[in-house]
C-alpha cells in the first residue's frame, strides 16, 4: 500500500513540475479516485514538496526553486495572485508603492476583483483582494513578462482604485493630506486621466476627494 502511495506521488510530482500552479482538475488524466489523489497531495505538502497557494490550488516547491533561480520570483507572484481568485488585477497600495505615490511598504500584493472581499496567506505571500462595482472593474492592462500573462493597473487607474476604496473616509482636505500620497510624480496628462476616471465614476464625494489633492 505505501509503495501504492509513493507510486502515485511520484507521479503527481512528475505531472506539474513544469506548471506554475495546478489544481486536482490538472491531475484527473492519473487513472486514481479523486480522494486517493486528495490523500496524495496532502501527503505531499505535509512534505514540503507542493505549496498550496489556496484551497485547491497548489505549485510544486520545485517550481518555486526554479523561478527563485532564475530570479523571476517577482514576476510569478504577480501572475499567481491573479490566479488564485480571478477575476482580479494588480491595483492600489502595490502599484502605489512600485510607482513611489506610496512610500509604506504594502503588507502583501494588493488587488482589485469583483467578489467579495478577500485575503490568502500562504508560505510565499500575502495576497488582498477588495471589491469593486463591476462598471470600475476596467482599464487595467494585460502584462506579458517572463512567459506570464496577467492583469495589472497602471498608477493612475491603481490611485483612482485607492481613493474610491477610501471615498466615505475622505472628508476634508486633512484627512487626503494624512494619506502622503506623493502626486508629483504624476504628469498633468495623468492627473486629467484621473480626473477623466472620477468624472465617469459621477458621485460628488471623489469629485470633492480631487478637489482636495490638487
Amino acid at each position: 500500500m505505501r509503495n501504492k502511495g509513493n507510486s502515485l506521488t511520484r507521479k503527481i510530482l512528475l505531472l506539474v513540475q513544469g506548471l506554475p500552479y495546478f489544481t486536482i482538475e490538472n491531475l484527473q488524466i492519473i487513472d486514481v479516485p479523486p480522494y486517493q489523489l486528495r490523500i496524495a497531495l496532502s501527503r505531499l505538502e505535509e512534505r514540503g514538496e507542493i505549496v498550496r497557494l489556496k484551497k485547491g490550488i497548489y505549485t510544486s516547491a520545485k517550481y518555486v526553486e526554479h523561478i527563485r533561480a532564475r530570479g523571476t520570483d517577482a514576476t510569478f507572484l504577480e501572475f499567481i495572485a491573479t490566479k488564485i481568485y480571478p477575476p482580479s488585477y494588480l491595483s492600489l497600495d502595490y502599484v502605489l508603492y512600485e510607482n513611489n505615490i506610496l512610500s509604506e511598504v504594502p503588507f502583501g500584493l494588493t488587488l482589485v476583483t469583483r467578489n467579495k472581499t478577500y485575503t490568502v496567506h500562504n508560505q510565499l505571500s500575502r495576497f488582498i483582494y477588495h471589491r469593486i462595482k463591476d462598471e470600475l472593474f476596467s482599464d487595467y492592462q494585460a502584462v506579458r513578462k517572463n512567459g506570464y500573462v496577467y492583469y495589472k493597473a497602471d498608477k493612475v487607474k491603481a490611485l483612482f482604485d485607492f481613493l474610491y476604496l477610501r471615498k466615505n473616509r475622505i472628508f476634508s482636505r486633512g484627512l487626503a493630506e494624512e494619506l502622503r500620497l506623493n502626486l508629483e510624480v504624476l504628469s498633468q496628462a495623468e492627473i486629467s486621466r484621473l480626473k477623466e476616471y472620477i468624472e465617469r465614476e459621477g458621485s460628488k464625494k471623489m469629485k470633492e476627494i480631487f478637489r482636495f489633492l490638487f
